[in-house]
């Protein structure tokens, strides 16, 4: 396979991105220079490399707790748990949220064989005990494996709350509202529709 070939086929395997979309792309990258596409190939070498997973949260960083751990600024009282990584990026980028996260790494989808790892489990709930989270904000995805991994969630957290006594009163679980489209994903909502959802949670568990 010729070099122009094996590009357009690395390219391919990127999520959203066809044969045609990486032939452009490759056909960009011939017109740059050498030391632009030296600068990108060591920049891909050395991403894995560079970059580390939150002892904390989750997220990837270039430190360790990565730097909205570090913001002493940032509301520790309220902890939004997210799928990926994908959707913290989406919240950060809105700008429309001050408190913490926390990135499961996984989701609950029974056609794929996919739950929640007790591995996971344990460091959702060491985080709302390190940080006595007062308020957790479930922002799981509005299709079937969101629905599945929030009642799961919701389970664990009902659990923990009936077995801690809480100095601030019961711990309280939110979700977000649907202003988010069903079937859609964090990661494509625009700012207004995050917002809206955001600030529309409900309560999942009540006094």
């Amino acid at each position: 396979m010729d070099p122009i070939a094996r590009l357009i086929s690395h390219f391919t395997k990127f999520p959203g991105v066809g044969n045609k979309s990486a032939r452009r792309m490759v056909f960009y990258l011939l017109k740059q220079d050498a030391a632009q596409l030296r600068e990108l190939g060591a920049g891909i070498a050395s991403l894995k490399d560079d970059l580390h997973t939150c002892s904390e949260c989750g997220n990837i960083s270039d430190g360790d707790p990565c730097p909205i751990c570090r913001d002493a600024l940032r509301d520790r009282r309220t902890l939004c748990v997210v799928e990926n990584i994908d959707d913290l990026v989406s919240f950060e980028q809105a700008g429309i949220y001050n408190g913490l996260y926390h990135v499961l790494g996984g989701r609950v989808s029974p056609f794929d064989d996919e739950d929640l790892s007790p591995e996971s489990v344990e460091f959702l709930l060491r985080h709302i005990r390190d940080l006595k989270a007062e308020e957790v904000i479930i922002a799981t995805n509005p299709r079937m494996e969101g629905d599945l991994t929030y009642y799961a969630l919701l389970d664990i957290l009902r659990e923990l709350d009936g077995q801690e006594e809480r100095s601030g009163g019961k711990l309280r679980v939110t979700r977000l509202a649907f202003g988010l489209p069903v079937g859609g994903s964090i990661e494509f909502a625009d700012r207004m529709t995050l917002h809206t959802a955001l600030e529309s949670r409900t309560t999942a568990l009540r006094d």
